[in-house]
């Protein structure tokens, strides 16, 4: 397992709130002083290959007996799903009697699995998906009252909170070790949302390519937006410019300060960790 750390000093309070983003590839924790408003403590554990839900779980009880940080009581705890097992739905059209046959066309769903839903009322839609049952089950055992959404909501609503209004469309991908998701708003609205995993910088292009030739959008003329785990000057962004000419990075839109060390994080990344509180 390999780390990435940025931990400030911090102080054990009533007030801390610690948001846990759960994935088959890693596990992230960031902890928010809801008194000052102040993110002090960002931390990410990769794991070399992605694992089986089991052994997510038995590495996030790992972290959890290990990491000093976590041993402390918290007046929230936000856990967030990072899988592909997901769909949007307009408001109109859903029905909480329906939830496996908004997935059923891009996900095999078992009998035994548990689908939920998060209410992005402010936007008129329904997100349908499939939780880690297992890891919801070990953070009530340990904290007791929690709450979890699926990561794709926070990135659709954060990016449609801020972008509403706005006229054009504009395409903005964000990515992650082995998959990214490409969200596509116009006029303000969202037009498409898609999950996809890749193997190496062809497999980035060729995506982003093919969703722009379905949706008729010109290489030359649509504005992209990068978010998350890139940089100007990798093989995935330059790749990326090669065939996209009008590219950007985007900003992760942070509501709280960022304290020692995380402030120098570049604005682009982190989008859902510091929007998962």
């Amino acid at each position: 397992m390999t780390q990435k750390r940025e931990t400030s000093t911090y102080t054990t309070t009533n007030y801390n709130e610690l948001s846990i983003q759960v994935s088959l590839s890693g596990l992230s924790f960031c902890i928010l002083d809801g008194l000052s408003k102040t993110i002090f403590s960002l931390e990410h554990h990769y794991f070399p290959e992605a694992v089986t839900p089991q052994t997510m779980l038995q590495e996030t009880e790992k972290l959890f007996e290990t990491l000093e940080i976590l041993d402390q009581p918290f007046k929230k705890v936000h856990v967030t799903h990072n899988n592909n097992l997901s769909a949007f739905v307009p408001k109109p059209l859903f029905s909480d009697k329906d939830l496996s046959e908004y997935l059923k066309f891009n996900v095999k769903i078992f009998e035994t699995d548990f689908i939920t839903y998060d209410d992005i009322g402010s936007l008129g839609l329904i997100n349908v998906y499939i939780p880690f049952v297992n890891i919801n089950n070990y953070i009530f055992d340990r904290f007791g009252e929690f709450e979890y959404r699926h990561f794709s909501s926070i990135l659709a609503e954060t990016l449609l909170q801020h972008n509403s209004g706005e006229e054009g469309t504009k395409m903005f991908v964000h990515v992650e070790k082995e998959h990214f998701e490409i969200v596509v708003l116009q006029n303000g609205k969202l037009l498409l949302y898609n999950t996809f995993t890749y193997g190496n910088k062809e497999d980035f292009i060729y995506y982003i390519l093919f969703t722009a030739e379905q949706l008729e959008l010109d290489p030359n003329e649509f504005p992209l937006y990068f978010l998350g785990e890139i940089h100007e000057g990798d093989a995935l962004y330059t790749m990326a410019y090669t065939y996209i000419r009008n590219i950007h990075f985007g900003e992760n839109h942070c509501r709280y300060q960022l304290a020692g060390g995380i402030e120098l994080l570049e604005p682009h990344k982190e989008f859902i960790s510091v929007n998962s509180f």
